[in-house]
């Protein structure tokens, strides 16, 4: 199928109602009426939020809205009356506004499947382009004209980014939600594409209102207080975001930067709030090792390719001795897969490594080694030293994590994702990288550089799409160590 249809397809069946869907699935929450029937009733059903009436009016405020007589500037007043009532209702009370929003504004059925027949019986015809124009119409939803209008009043999309970050949860457990997450996506991918977004330097000169959303939205190492926030913009770092001017006020991602002379092995020099700034004259390296995203809401919406891409140009502008660009990251699936499949990753040693193994484990020899005894030795009181067969297995299964695991073309590592989408490699594995309880918990310490190469992204990512992850020869090594 061609790029045009798969993205047809793809979308007749994600913004369609569950029950009219071409190849239908799920058919919603189990017991539970549509809008419909629960607008035609006098009485509401145990567990129905909104009684009838109230429901009907809410549709009729909705439908205000999206109604073609009303100027782009009435409508956005019409919604934010619909976001005033929304802020002040119960949980319950906001799924039901979802519900109406997925059920009474999806599009046309008949028209879809109309438009999707004519599009198959067109394909490599001269009437393609035109049945292919058309079914991209037909596509066009009563709710993408409503939503559009919700972001017109001045707090709108700070409104529908917040509406997608509190419905997010609960797609799994009533699948009528999908096709209203489904149209924000689509939505959100255009309002925030990069080209509209702002690249800005935060520093310590910044507000004091934005430098507490730093702390607000780390998600990599947590900043303890000021003095630690002060530390990550001292002279050597920089810290960068992207902002949307209608979310003015909080960046949408951002990413802090170590300027060093050699790509780092430990992020506890880098939070060491003791340490003395890096000579900037000497640095050759930029270190990214924290990248945070801040909005919930925009889940799907990929931008941290493009912000790493831009502070790397902003980077070599203002330091033009930088020659290397790479990232200090976790790996934060790494436990939980070395607790399902260890035992097979065992038993993939040679004789002479498991003899190694299990004497370094001071087992009698003969004896299995099992899983538990190893990540005990991990564990344990006593530091593993480099050439540790303990040590060594478990770099080479965390090699062979991210190095060879994939699910449907992708690496397992939701880390690995981001940095080898974006055309990194996995460049180094560092023992004891992160000593926290988090970097313990996640890894057992260990974390990994990601190279960026300026030279090589596009053929990574050519690489990755060919279902082959782009590592070093140090990772290779260990891969098939």
């Amino acid at each position: 199928m061609n790029a045009p249809a798969s993205w047809i397809f793809r979308n007749v069946a994600r913004l369609l109602p569950q029950g009219d869907r071409v190849d239908a699935g799920a058919k919603g929450a189990p017991g539970a009426r549509g809008t419909d029937a629960r607008m035609q009733a006098t009485l509401r059903r145990a567990g129905e939020a909104l009684p009838p009436r109230t429901l009907r009016r809410l549709l009729t405020d909705l439908q205000e809205v999206a109604a073609p007589r009303l100027s782009e500037v009435e409508a956005g007043r019409h919604a934010q009356a619909v976001a005033q009532w929304y802020a002040s209702a119960a949980p319950e009370e906001r799924r039901d506004l979802w519900l109406l929003l997925c059920e009474q504004f999806a599009p046309d059925a008949q028209r879809v499947q109309a438009a999707q027949q004519r599009y198959l019986e067109a394909a490599g015809t001269d009437e393609a382009p035109q049945a292919e124009a058309q079914l991209r119409r037909a596509l066009v939803s009563p709710r993408t004209r409503l939503l559009q209008r919700f972001a017109v009043f001045p707090q709108g999309l700070r409104f529908l980014v917040d509406l997608r970050a509190e419905l997010l949860p609960h797609l799994k457990t009533d699948p009528r939600l999908l096709p209203l997450d489904a149209e924000l996506e689509q939505l959100f991918s255009t309002w925030f594409d990069v080209a509209f977004l702002q690249l800005r330097r935060l520093s310590w000169d910044s507000p004091a209102s934005l430098l507490e959303k730093l702390i607000e939205y780390e998600a990599v190492h947590d900043i303890k207080g000021w003095a630690d926030l002060k530390n990550r913009l001292d002279s050597d770092r920089r810290c960068y975001g992207f902002f949307h001017p209608r979310l003015d006020g909080v960046p949408l991602i951002f990413v802090e930067v170590a300027l060093v002379t050699a790509i780092s092995d430990s992020i506890t020099p880098l939070l060491d709030e003791a340490a003395a700034p890096a000579d900037l004259a000497r640095a050759t390296t930029a270190i990214f090792y924290s990248i945070s995203n801040t909005q919930t809401g925009l889940r799907g919406v990929s931008f941290g390719d493009s912000l790493i891409k831009h502070v790397v140009e902003t980077l070599q502008g203002e330091f033009p001795r930088l020659r290397t660009f790479a990232t200090l990251s976790p790996i934060p699936g790494f436990r939980a897969w070395l607790s399902r499949h260890g035992a097979a990753q065992l038993a993939l040693l040679q004789d002479k490594e498991r003899l190694e193994l299990t004497r370094a484990l001071r087992l009698p020899d003969g004896e299995e080694v099992e899983l538990a005894q190893v990540l005990a030795a991990v564990e344990g009181d006593t530091p593993l030293e480099p050439k540790s067969p303990v040590r060594q297995f478990v770099l080479r299964c965390a090699a062979r994590y991210l190095g060879r695991e994939l699910h449907d073309g992708r690496p397992l590592d939701a880390v690995a994702r981001f940095h080898l989408g974006n055309g990194a490699r996995v460049e180094r594995l560092n023992w004891g990288g992160d000593p926290s309880a988090k970097g313990r918990k996640q890894s057992f310490g260990l974390m990994v550089n990601y190279l960026y190469d300026p030279k090589r992204l596009d053929r990574h990512r050519e690489m990755l799409a060919e279902g082959r992850i782009p590592v070093s020869k140090e990772i290779e090594a260990l891969c098939k160590g």
